[in-house]
């Protein structure tokens, strides 16, 4: 992997970020019907680029990240973090989710609450997220999905 520059994403990359969510989403080995549901949820527009926090990880020119989150008084959502599957231990996601921290921090939040999905709780729960329920899928009606909370200090 070549350096990484990390910078806020433009308007006209939001195929490819929507796509890169897809691809990421993928490796826990979904299938393409319930890969398809997902799609309006891991769709970036340009709307929410310009309405919400986002950065992304580029190297030599393609989008190998992505980071999106929205900050509401002390809390901050965490709408999106994806990584290439040819890049996930990198430590990529690792920035991106710290550069989160820190806009949220500096937001005023206090922390920030993530809906996981079941094969990335480890990754949350290694940046010192801690596990306090359940929430519905957004895609999937009756699927439930781990909520978590980081606390920022």
């Amino acid at each position: 992997m070549g350096d990484v520059e990390f910078r806020e994403p433009l308007a006209h990359e939001c195929d490819a970020i929507t796509e890169l969510c897809m691809r990421s989403k993928a490796v826990w080995r979904y299938d393409s019907a319930f890969m398809e549901l997902c799609r309006p949820e891991l769709t970036a527009t340009p709307e929410q680029l310009d309405a919400h926090y986002w950065r992304c990880a580029i190297v030599d020119g393609a989008i190998i990240g992505v980071v999106e989150l929205v900050v509401h008084q002390d809390t901050a959502t965490l709408e999106k973090l994806f990584v290439d599957p040819n890049d996930m231990v990198s430590g990529v996601g690792r920035q991106l989710m710290c550069m989160a921290q820190r806009h949220a921090i500096a937001s005023g939040a206090s922390k920030i609450e993530i809906d996981a999905d079941p094969g990335a709780v480890p990754f949350y729960e290694k940046l010192g997220a801690h596990c306090t329920g359940e929430v519905e899928s957004e895609s999937i009606p009756g699927r439930m999905l781990p909520k978590l909370i980081l606390n920022l200090a």
